[in-house]
């Protein structure tokens, strides 16, 4: 990814510079163009859950920026050898989830492949001063994450046949989850930085954040909300290699004297699909935050810059 072009241009607002969520593109004064993708395959073995969650995790990236999706399209991958019935499910599974973003879907384009993807390519829109991005989070900050980690594992069991079925449920819920009320509560307390948890795990995406805002993170290992048979899934084995892979990126970059010997480790490394957004917010908005209605989290706070971008607490 290192050797690909660069563009630059003052009307790119936010480009491969930062890793953060989205493109961003000023259109005027008053309004940004918020553009990304994104497609994977199945996690669920119900084709229309694998839509939902598939297009969810798409519009998060909107959300993560503080924006409202306008238009998608839909990205399709199929075998020929599938009965077109799963497709079908699929794509009514992502055109409910869109409908429920208040977004438009506007068609799309397939292929035919081996294996099924979907996904979709969404444009939102973002005002100037709503503009979050995953580098403003600001010493005396609280870090507030909005879903519970797990989903990784979970899957993992899920695939293994090892998932207790009601365990499975909420990690879908979870899973098809919009971030739409947790992008208005970021905007409404004047959140200083975000980003959506996704494939970096909670360390990997907050010690984006951490190092792209100049400051350390204080993460409280006992404050993650974690879904439910979890760790007991993790104990067993069922981890998914993409935790291993964000383990040996990210391990240096954290400082803690009980770290490695902690089961949670696993957990803070899990791959999310459609996890929820990690927000820095200034700490004045602190109690409102514990009263608003919802199961968010505060997790941490953000201190000045350390030897290390994330301590664990």
């Amino acid at each position: 990814m290192g050797k690909l072009p660069k563009f630059n241009d003052e009307k790119l607002i936010v480009g491969l510079n930062k890793a953060d969520d989205a493109a961003v593109y000023k259109l005027n004064e008053e309004q940004y163009i918020i553009q990304t993708m994104d497609f994977f395959t199945p996690i669920v073995d119900d084709a229309y859950d694998f839509g939902q969650i598939a297009a969810a995790n798409a519009l998060s990236d909107v959300y993560a920026m503080g924006g409202e999706p306008l238009l998608a399209l839909n990205i399709v991958c199929f075998p020929k050898k599938l009965d077109i019935k799963y497709l079908e499910d699929i794509l009514r599974g992502g055109a409910d989830k869109v409908k429920e973003s208040n977004c438009l879907l506007a068609g799309g384009h397939s292929v035919e492949d081996d294996e099924p993807k979907y996904g979709l390519s969404v444009c939102g829109i973002v005002s100037p001063e709503n503009l979050m991005t995953n580098s403003g989070a600001k010493p005396g900050d609280i870090l507030v994450l909005t879903k519970p980690l797990g989903t990784g594992i979970i899957n993992t069991a899920i695939k293994n046949g090892k998932a207790d079925s009601l365990i499975e449920k909420k990690a879908v819920e979870v899973m098809k989850m919009l971030n739409k009320d947790a992008k208005d509560m970021a905007i409404k307390f004047s959140a200083n930085a975000c980003t959506d948890i996704t494939g970096f795990g909670l360390v990997g995406h907050t010690v984006e954040m951490a190092e792209n805002s100049g400051v350390t993170i204080d993460i409280e290992i006992d404050k993650i909300p974690i879904i439910d048979k979890t760790i007991e899934y993790a104990e067993q084995g069922l981890i998914p290699g993409g935790a291993f892979k964000n383990r040996k990126f990210f391990a240096n970059k954290i400082y803690t004297t009980k770290f490695l010997e902690e089961l949670k480790s696993d957990v803070l490394f899990d791959p999310q699909t459609s996890g929820g957004l990690l927000i820095s917010i200034p700490e004045k908005y602190k109690e409102e935050v514990i009263k608003y209605p919802s199961n968010y989290k505060i997790i941490g706070k953000v201190v000045e810059k350390q030897d290390k971008p994330i301590k664990l607490i």
